[in-house]
């Protein structure tokens, strides 16, 4: 087992999931502004994941579809192909009860801003290079996330995008995009 020092605070619970018998939870372990640990742990065992890395949100959900909780945790880094910092996504699952990663992201079609799992897709709010928000839904696809569809588009205010984000309704077969 690996040691994760002292817990400063404990962000959110993950959803419970079952191996060998056993309910597996993934949290987030904070001890600075700058180092997390991601964590799976059951009643005897644990495992986790470095995070040297501020985060801005954590989520537990199915993303690939295996009908495991997968962790999502977004990070603020440079990455070797965009040496601006900024938001990223990585996705975390379960694998024997280890904490592997599923995917790490540079990026999604725009600069990220926020996501959340919804519904077996990530939402992501992003902007463009004019300064304009984009909602859009990703879906996993063997290796990755793909583009499944956008929600709205050309927003010009973060609030009114942020509203639009948040909506668990935006974005029904019925309601066209911007």
């Amino acid at each position: 087992m690996r040691r994760f020092g002292r817990c400063c605070s404990l962000l959110l619970l993950g959803l419970l999931c079952s191996l060998n018998g056993q309910a597996q939870t993934f949290r987030l372990q904070t001890e600075s502004d700058s180092l997390s640990w991601l964590v799976l742990e059951s009643d005897s065992t644990h495992d986790g994941w470095r995070l040297p890395y501020p985060v801005y949100q954590f989520q537990v959900g199915d993303v690939d579809g295996d009908g495991k909780p997968d962790a999502m945790v977004g990070v603020v880094k440079k990455t070797r192909f965009y040496r601006e910092k900024g938001r990223r996504l990585f996705i975390f699952k379960n694998h024997r009860g280890k904490v592997r990663p599923l995917w790490m992201g540079s990026k999604l079609g725009g600069n990220l801003v926020d996501f959340r799992y919804r519904d077996g897709l990530i939402r992501a709010l992003e902007t463009g290079s004019d300064g304009r928000f984009t909602i859009t839904d990703y879906h996993w696809e063997e290796f990755g996330l793909a583009f499944s569809r956008f929600i709205a588009k050309n927003i010009n205010q973060k609030t009114i995008a942020y509203e639009k984000f948040l909506d668990d309704n935006a974005g029904s077969a019925d309601e066209p995009c911007d």
